[in-house]
């Protein structure tokens, strides 16, 4: 039986490590790597817009668990989405099993808009930790560049003291590297002139509709790690807003592309953002997807097909809070 066992666990490492082949590693500008694909962890808004989707089962857990036999190796949370414990008994247990060690894992978690003062950040971070039940994680980002209180009211608090904070975290070992999210390319730059710690990585919506290609090319220029969130836009009908541009999962330019590869429109579309030099992070609670979603490192689109999703862009947001337009420090576009 021991032998039996052994050869399983080989094979299973194997087979793990023939998925995790084809994902490029991603140079940070602090010297450290970061995996060119990850699993997102947000459920969404709500339906009615009122809120995040809530955590009501264990399928988050069940993801990452999946995620991790799938060759995924960078798994992207957040406290405001409440699957942190999930992610962390996932990790748990992989461990346990053998399937993966804890130093093969990027683990990335963000600081909530209510923990911006500078003493705060540590504390979130411990906090953040003790959910994943790990010593340290590897990416720090700070989830937005403005503040509110618990109720959600403005709170005025410089990102720059927030920045402050995260420095002081990475210099005590809780996390390796340190980066923001949802910051446009003027608070960027104000954080980096104002600051001996460069952010590592940005993490911002990247998809056919919103590719971003100045705020892009200002990180390609300051060695700044992207990373991509909603990467699928407005491609499945059922998700998509009703003023939200084209295209979707049937658009006959992309199916004839999908077919093209053996692949499905989705597939094309995260290879797409890869090319882009874009770290997606989709999300998906079901086994199969999963799979798919990372199974797009065996093929290379044309020029002239990027060409044509290049010509998708519409500067189009699908994730866009306008209950804090108003706050001084919103990132977005007001009109």
């Amino acid at each position: 039986m021991k032998i039996v066992s052994v050869l399983f666990l080989y094979t299973l490492a194997v087979i793990n490590n023939a998925w995790c082949s084809g994902i490029p590693q991603i140079k940070l500008n602090d010297g450290r790597e970061i995996p060119g694909f990850g699993l997102g962890t947000w459920l969404g808004i709500a339906k009615g817009g009122q809120g995040l989707e809530p955590v009501k089962d264990d399928s988050v857990q069940k993801a990452v668990e999946w995620a991790i036999d799938a060759g995924y190796r960078h798994i992207d949370t957040a406290r405001i989405y409440e699957t942190e414990q999930q992610i962390g008994e996932a990790i748990k247990k992989k461990i346990a099993e053998g399937t993966v060690k804890r130093e093969e894992l990027f683990i990335t978690t963000k600081l909530w808009n209510d923990a911006h003062a500078r003493d705060e950040v540590v504390p979130a971070l411990r906090q953040s930790l003790k959910e994943l039940n790990l010593d340290y994680v590897d990416l720090y980002l700070i989830h937005w560049p403005l503040a509110h209180f618990t109720n959600l009211t403005f709170e005025i608090i410089d990102y720059l003291d927030t920045w402050e904070g995260m420095v002081e975290a990475q210099q005590l070992g809780l996390t390796k590297s340190i980066g923001v999210s949802n910051f446009n390319k003027d608070q960027l730059e104000r954080l980096i002139s104002n600051s001996k710690v460069k952010p590592a990585a940005l993490q911002i919506e990247v998809n056919l509709n919103l590719q971003q290609s100045v705020l892009r090319d200002y990180c390609k220029e300051h060695n700044i790690a992207v990373t991509g969130y909603t990467p699928f836009g407005s491609l499945f009908p059922s998700k998509a807003a009703p003023n939200a541009p084209p295209p979707r999962v049937d658009d006959p330019a992309l199916v004839k592309i999908a077919k093209k590869y053996n692949k499905s429109v989705p597939q094309i579309a995260l290879r797409y953002l890869v090319d882009l030099g874009v770290i997606p992070i989709p999300k998906s609670t079901t086994k199969s997807r999963l799979e798919q979603n990372i199974d797009v490192f065996d093929f290379e689109l044309t020029q002239p097909e990027k060409d044509l999703m290049k010509s998708y862009d519409r500067g189009y947001r699908s994730v866009e809070p306008k209950m804090w337009i108003q706050h001084p420090e919103y990132p977005f576009e007001k009109n």
